[in-house]
C-alpha cells in the first residue's frame, strides 16, 4: 500500500502550488523540501528582490521631488534595514505557504530526496533534516519540482564566494553596500540587481556577451532599455566576452574582450548572472534511465517524463525559467494524474523586468516572425502622449504590438515603461484567447489609464491610431 497519491519534490512556485491543486482534487499529497517552503522564489529571488528594487526606486523618487512641486531635505537610507526589510518580506511570504500546506492537509517532508524504482510511479528516499531516513511511495504520480541555481564558471574565476564575487543570495543579503559593482549577464537577473544598486548610488557596469542588453526580448525595447538605464548612470559593455575574473586586495578584476581588444574593468563586487543550473544532479534520475536535454529534464505536453509516474515542472524542466510558468505546469501535472480534464500545458507565457523603467512581453518578437517568414503588421505607441503618464510624470517608454497579416491575430507584445508589468497580462489574455485586431481594437479602456497605449498600439498597426 502507497503512503500517498501524489509526492512533490521540491516546494518552489511550482511544486508547493501542485501539492495544492493535487489535494484539492482528493488526491493524499506529501511535499518534500530540503531547505525553506517556498523554495528560491518566495526566499531567494522572485519576492525579495521586488522589495529591493521597491526601496531602491522610493528612495530614488526622492531626487525628483521638485518635478511634482514638492521639496524635502536630508534624504538617506540605512542600507541594513533595507536588507532586513526584504529579508522579513521573505519570511512573511514563507508563513503563507506553512500556512496554505497545513490548510490542505498536506505533508510536508523536509529532507533531501533521491527517487528509486517504484511500481505505479518511483518511490522516494528522504534523507531527513532533523535526521535518518524515510522512503515513502506515490500511487499515481511523482512530481519532481527541484528548481535550479547560479550557473558558476570556476574555468574562468566566476565562482560566488560571498565577498568579492556574488551569485542572487550574496547580492541579496550582503553584509556591505560596495561603491562599485561589475555585473555579468543583462537579464532580468543581472539588470535587476544593476537597477537596486545603481538606485543607491553604486558605480554599476554590466557585460553582455552578445551585441546588445536584453537579447531575448525585442531589439527595439532592448535599444530603448539600454538608453534608459545609461541615462541613470548605469554603464555597458555589450559583445564582450569575459574571459578571466580576478580577485585583487580592492575587489575585483574582469578581463574582457570587445572586437578582438582587451580591457579590463575594476570594482569592488562583482555580481554573477550568467544564467542558472538545473538541481537534476544527486536526485537519482541516472539510475532510472530519465532522458535530460542539456541538463534538463525532457517532458512531453504534460509534464511527463519517459519514466512512467515521473512529471518534471519548472526551471529543473528547462527554459522559459519563470515563476509563474512553473505555477502553470505544476497545476498541469497534478490534474493530469488526477485524470482531470485540463487544457494544455502550452500557453504564453510572460516575461518581466522590473528594472527602472520596467520591461515586460510576450508572443514573438518582430524580429523571430521575420525569421519564420511571418508577413506582420507592427504597431507602437509612446507614453510620452498618454494623459495618465504624462500626468503622473512616467512619460518613458512604449507599446508595441506584432500582428500576423494574414490572420489578423496577436502574436506578440512589447512593453517598456512603469509598471508595465502589470499591463501585459492584458496582452496574455489576448493571445491566449486568440484575439485578432478587431478584438484589440473594440476593447474598451478605461480612461485615463496608461493600458490605453495598449488600445493604440493595436490601432496603429493598422494605421488608426488617434493620439499620434
Amino acid at each position: 500500500m502507497s503512503d500517498f497519491d501524489v509526492i512533490v519534490i521540491g516546494s518552489g512556485p511550482g511544486g508547493y502550488v501542485a501539492a495544492i491543486r493535487a489535494s484539492q482534487l482528493g488526491l493524499k499529497t506529501a511535499i518534500v523540501e530540503r531547505e525553506a517552503l517556498g523554495g528560491i522564489c518566495l526566499n531567494w529571488g522572485c519576492i525579495p528582490t521586488k522589495a529591493l528594487l521597491k526601496s531602491g526606486e522610493k528612495f530614488e523618487s526622492l531626487s525628483h521631488l521638485k518635478e511634482y512641486g514638492l521639496s524635502a531635505s536630508g534624504a538617506a537610507f540605512d542600507f541594513d534595514a533595507i536588507i532586513q526589510r526584504s529579508r522579513g518580506v521573505a519570511s512573511t511570504m514563507n508563513k503563507g505557504v506553512t500556512f496554505l500546506m497545513k490548510k490542505h492537509k498536506i505533508e510536508v517532508i523536509e529532507g533531501d530526496a533521491v527517487l528509486a524504482k517504484g511500481a505505479a510511479a518511483p518511490s522516494v528516499k528522504v534523507k531527513l533534516k532533523a535526521g535518518g531516513e524515510r522512503v515513502v511511495q506515490a500511487s499515481k504520480g511523482v512530481i519532481l519540482a527541484v528548481g535550479a541555481r547560479a550557473r558558476a564558471l570556476p574555468q574562468i574565476g566566476l565562482e560566488a564566494d560571498g565577498d568579492k564575487i556574488w551569485a542572487y543570495r550574496e547580492a541579496l543579503a550582503p553584509k556591505r553596500l560596495p561603491k562599485s559593482f561589475v555585473v555579468i549577464g543583462s537579464g532580468a537577473i543581472g539588470l535587476e540587481f544593476a537597477s537596486f544598486y545603481r538606485a543607491l548610488g553604486a558605480e554599476v557596469t554590466v557585460i553582455e556577451a552578445v551585441d546588445r542588453i536584453m537579447p531575448v526580448e525585442d531589439e527595439e525595447v532592448s535599444k530603448a532599455a539600454q538608453k534608459a538605464f545609461e541615462k541613470r548612470g548605469i554603464k555597458f559593455r555589450v559583445g564582450a566576452k569575459v574571459t578571466k575574473v580576478s580577485k585583487t586586495a580592492k575587489g575585483v578584476s574582469a578581463a574582457i574582450e570587445v572586437g578582438g581588444k582587451a580591457e579590463t574593468l575594476e570594482a569592488e563586487v562583482c555580481i554573477s548572472a550568467v544564467g542558472i543550473t538545473a538541481n537534476t544532479d544527486g536526485v537519482g534520475l541516472e539510475a532510472l534511465g530519465v532522458v535530460l536535454d542539456r541538463g534538463h529534464v525532457k517532458t512531453d505536453g504534460h509534464c511527463q517524463t519517459n519514466v512512467k509516474g515521473l512529471y518534471a515542472i519548472g526551471d529543473c524542466a528547462g527554459a522559459p525559467w519563470l515563476a509563474h510558468k512553473a505555477s502553470h505546469e505544476g497545476i498541469h501535472a497534478a490534474e493530469h494524474i488526477a485524470a482531470f480534464k485540463t487544457p494544455n500545458v502550452h500557453s504564453p507565457i510572460a516575461g518581466c523586468t522590473y528594472t527602472q523603467p520596467q520591461v515586460a512581453s510576450v508572443g514573438v518578437t518582430e524580429q523571430a516572425a521575420k525569421a519564420e517568414g511571418r508577413e506582420v503588421k507592427v504597431g507602437r505607441f509612446p507614453f510620452r502622449v498618454n494623459g495618465k503618464a504624462v500626468a503622473a510624470g512616467e512619460i518613458e517608454g512604449f507599446v508595441k504590438t506584432i500582428f500576423d497579416a494574414k490572420t489578423g491575430a496577436l502574436i506578440g507584445a512589447h512593453m517598456i515603461g512603469a509598471e508595465v508589468t502589470e499591463m501585459i497580462q492584458g496582452f496574455v489574455t489576448a493571445i491566449t484567447l486568440e484575439a485578432t485586431e478587431e478584438d484589440m481594437q473594440g476593447i474598451v479602456y478605461p480612461h485615463p489609464t496608461m493600458s490605453e497605449a495598449m488600445h493604440e498600439a493595436s490601432l496603429d498597426a493598422y494605421g488608426r491610431v488617434l493620439h499620434l
